[in-house]
């Protein structure tokens, strides 16, 4: 009987692996690369014509992610405005298309840089364009000449910050009022005040009177309406024959006037007397042991008190050329008092209404923005005063400072000088004193072979001026940087701690280089650590930085 043969193992295993090529080259070549392509309708203009720059990016798959380049990455021509996205589907494809308007204000030849599409996280390029851009033609046989006219200051627009001067104004206006109101204005005397300045007698008379107006009885405040009763007779015999009445007890009060009687500083009727000491009797029983006299009974007791003022007051000699001197010297302080009392409280409400300010400031702005705005924080004033936007260096680069950098004669070190052909360095301020800023634009030797060196030589310039500083504790971190144009660079930054009178001074520092075809430009920032300021300022000038690099490209090379 026939067997079927079986194949042998080797070839088996041989079969399979053909078969795994042929599914993984057949799954590469269903992946098609995206067709990007760019169209202009002119790369001639004449000065703020306009280009149209019209990218087009087709695939075979509709979910692909797709970007296309965003802001000003056509500089040195301008982006004066980007369409939105076009998709069309076209039979077994998609195109997505994107249109640009582009134009230049000066003339000259330049090119449009090349550009970056990033589709499923894949960069692509497309290639630069040659934009040539012609100066407008004037008929000087037909225009007008005319002198030149001189030239006109022109006003800053202010820069008044008006929310803190009602922070100043709104207090100041309400502590005017209050010094008018307290200080200033002649304030009528209230009936209290009145009553004050009026003779011990005629006092005592007044202050009865409105006893018998009170509510006390009407409320039946016994308590209260004996207490000021005995009160106002206690203070008048102290005024007017001069002894400690009001802290001496009932029978302490008679045994003194007794002994007046008997001198014959005064001379009271035995019923007054007997009359006066029951009702201050009568007193001491409501005031201690809650009687309740009737009403009647305390309305008879206030017109015996009166009596006895009464009495008491005929009972006196004239007063002497010395004892009306007191008196008027007596409304004098009192007025004086009234009117230290009345600064007093214009003080008080001044003292309120500044810290109120103040609580108000902390609680709108912060206790940190308040206190370095106080304290003039030196970054403070920096981030806040007028910037100054300004180009430097050949080529050059745009960058906003809080000062204008001066053009400085840098002094390099040897091994840095002699890779240098020429350099420009623009500087502002010290290291050790705060804020240091460097722009620089340096022109390399060329080599043997017409190469310019390739070591990052403004990285060096920077870390040397630190190392000639006796820099501690360098410690440096390196990343990507692009700039506001679409530059690409590198940023060196870190810390470092400074000797500054014996003192460690701590310090960031970033180093920002790009490399041009020659020549290399750099931005070298020093700047205080744990600063939020400081921080702030760095950020605001590392985006504010256009470099105008020009670079030899080929329009016709493909990428």
């Amino acid at each position: 009987m026939n067997q079927l043969a079986i194949p042998n193992k080797s070839y088996l295993r041989y079969g399979l692996f053909l078969l795994a090529c042929l599914l993984c080259l057949s799954n590469g070549y269903s992946q098609e690369k995206p067709e990007i392509t760019k169209e202009l309708d002119t790369t001639a203009i004449t000065i703020g014509e306009q280009i149209n720059y019209k990218v087009t990016v087709t695939a075979a798959d509709s979910t692909v992610r797709i970007h296309f380049p965003e802001g000003q990455t056509f500089s040195p021509v301008e982006m004066l405005e980007a369409s939105a996205i076009d998709t069309i589907k076209g039979k077994d494809k998609f195109s997505w298309i994107r249109n640009y308007t582009l134009s230049r204000f000066d003339s000259g030849a330049v090119y449009i840089p090349k550009q970056q599409i990033v589709v499923n996280d894949q960069k692509y390029f497309l290639d630069s364009v040659a934009i040539s851009v012609a100066g407008v033609k004037v008929d000087t046989t037909k225009q007008g000449m005319y002198d030149i006219k001189p030239v006109k200051a022109v006003e800053e627009p202010s820069s008044f910050n008006w929310k803190l001067l009602l922070w100043l104004l709104i207090p100041l206006v309400i502590i005017a009022f209050i010094v008018y109101w307290f200080v200033i204005r002649k304030k009528p005397l209230t009936e209290e005040e009145k009553i004050a300045l009026l003779p011990p007698f005629d006092r005592a008379l007044e202050e009865l009177k409105n006893l018998e107006k009170s509510r006390y009885l009407i409320e039946s405040n016994h308590k209260g309406y004996y207490s000021e009763l005995t009160t106002i007779v206690k203070k008048y015999l102290e005024e007017e024959i001069h002894i400690s009445a009001l802290e001496s007890t009932t029978d302490e009060l008679f045994a003194k006037i007794e002994m007046l009687q008997e001198k014959g500083s005064i001379h009271l009727e035995a019923d007054t007397i007997n009359n006066f000491k029951r009702v201050l009797q009568t007193a001491d029983l409501v005031k201690f042991a809650r009687s309740r006299p009737q009403d009647n009974q305390a309305e008879f007791d206030r017109k015996i008190i009166q009596g006895v003022v009464v009495e008491t007051k005929e009972s006196l000699p004239e007063p002497t050329v010395e004892e009306l001197e007191e008196t008027e010297a007596y409304k004098e302080a009192f007025l004086r008092k009234r009117k230290k009392k009345r600064i007093l409280m214009a003080i008080a409400a001044s003292v309120g209404v500044v810290v109120l300010t103040i609580a108000g400031v902390i609680y709108y702005y912060g206790f940190k923005e308040v206190k370095d705005t106080v304290l003039r924080n030196p970054s403070k004033l920096l981030l806040e005063q007028k910037w100054v936007t300004s180009e430097y260096g050949v080529p050059p680069i745009r960058v906003s400072t809080p000062e204008v950098l001066l053009r400085t004669a840098y002094e390099f070190e040897e091994a840095i000088d002699t890779t240098l052909e020429s350099s420009k360095v623009f500087e502002y301020g010290a290291i050790d004193k705060g804020f240091y800023i460097v722009v620089a634009t340096l022109k390399l030797k060329q080599q043997q072979g017409g190469e310019a060196p390739s070591v990052d030589i403004f990285s060096d310039m920077a870390t040397s001026k630190l190392l000639a500083l006796k820099a501690e504790n360098l410690l440096s971190k390196q990343e990507n940087f692009a700039s506001k144009d679409g530059t690409s660079g590198k940023k060196d930054f870190g810390s470092f701690k400074l000797p500054v009178e014996g003192i460690g001074v701590y310090r960031n520092f970033e180093v920002i280089t790009f490399p041009g075809s020659g020549y290399q430009q750099g931005v070298f920032i020093v700047y205080p650590k744990d600063d939020e300021y400081a921080d702030t300022i760095v950020k605001d000038i590392e985006t504010s930085i256009e470099v105008n690099i020009k670079e030899e490209v080929n329009p016709d090379k493909k990428q």
